[in-house]
């Protein structure tokens, strides 16, 4: 694991400079970083906050009655990089097609060492980058030995990048299988995938069942209307399913013999539709950045079935999101605003 958290700015603003620096949407696009980088920088900070020196409090919601929209603000500091952030996310038109939807996300950076602002950003791109990047380390960590074959469900977001994280952490797996309905998102599976991978080929399969029965891992990232839903007498045993969206059902979190989550206390929160009949979740084995640092077991046996929950922790958004902000300022991308002074 390369620890990447200086650069050097070559037109660095002055050291008591108070501006903030505001990175868009164009500007973190124009950023080159690999999966491997990002692997990395994510890895950093699940094993920073294991050591105890960060700091993750857990979320806070607002949902109106009627569920139309949602908010979340996460507060967090990286204890390696040495700063604080604070993300917030809203969501508008949750009843409505994916198209339809409003969805704003940000993140702002503060240096915990000179006390002065590092960056605010669109957080669009590093939630797109960071959570495939824990799906793959929750697969290189909890996949069974000899592991092969994956299918990921979903062609959205987190579907397209899905197998580019998961090669870059599984280089061993050969069949790669993927479940979509959107024309548009098997042409975007089949770019990234090339984009990473030339050499590599997804199968897009149409009987999920019997996809799911030849998965070693199974990563769900469909959206919630998805009509895909893989039950846990389809999967293959000793096989290792992954949440981040929609399209496996409640029945392969009660039925599991091992449960992984990147956080207990969001899961209760944010995976109550993985609720068995009673309204009930499967409470946890483990969380997972004491899997990565050893504190606990993820896998106990070779031959045991497991479900891994990434709900995603906001210290991954920070230390991705710093490292955005020191490639970025290092090009001289953003625009400084004048808001403290």
């Amino acid at each position: 694991m390369t620890d990447r958290t200086t650069l050097t700015e070559p037109t660095a603003p002055p050291a008591d400079d108070k501006s903030l620096c505001v990175l868009g949407t164009s500007d973190i696009a124009g950023i080159d970083i690999t999966p491997t980088d990002v692997v990395d920088v994510v890895e950093q900070a699940y094993r920073t906050l294991a050591d105890g020196r960060s700091d993750n409090p857990r979320k806070l919601t607002v949902k109106p009655a009627d569920g139309h929209s949602v908010s979340y603000a996460m507060l967090g500091r990286d204890g390696v990089r040495n700063v604080v952030a604070i993300k917030t996310s809203y969501k508008h038109g949750l009843h409505e097609e994916r198209d339809k939807q409003h969805y704003y996300t940000a993140l702002t950076i503060y240096d915990d060492v000179t006390g002065l602002p590092v960056a605010m950003m669109d957080c669009g791109r590093i939630g797109a980058l960071r959570t495939p990047a824990v799906s793959a380390l929750l697969a290189r960590e909890l996949a069974a030995p000899g592991s092969r074959s994956a299918l990921v469900i979903g062609t959205g977001t987190q579907g397209r990048l899905a197998l580019p994280f998961l090669l870059t952490t599984m280089p061993e797996l050969d069949r790669l299988m993927v479940f979509g309905t959107h024309p548009d998102g098997i042409r975007a599976v089949r770019e990234q995938l090339h984009a990473h991978f030339p050499d590599r080929e997804a199968e897009f399969v149409d009987d999920l069942r019997a996809a799911a029965g030849a998965a070693d891992v199974v990563v769900a990232t469909a959206g919630p209307h998805t009509p895909a839903e893989v039950e846990a007498d389809w999967l293959k045993p000793a096989s290792l399913c992954v949440l981040v969206g929609h399209g496996i059902g409640p029945s392969t979190l009660h039925r599991a013999d091992r449960v992984i989550a990147t956080s207990a206390a969001q899961m209760k929160v944010t995976g109550t539709d993985m609720a068995d009949e009673h309204g009930e979740l499967r409470e946890v084995d483990a969380e997972f950045p004491d899997v990565l640092a050893g504190r606990a077991s993820g896998r106990t046996d070779a031959g045991q079935s497991v479900f891994a929950y990434n709900s995603g922790l906001v210290v991954t958004d920070i230390a991705l999101g710093h490292r955005f902000a020191q490639l970025a300022l290092a090009q001289g991308a953003g625009t400084r605003v004048p808001l403290w002074q």
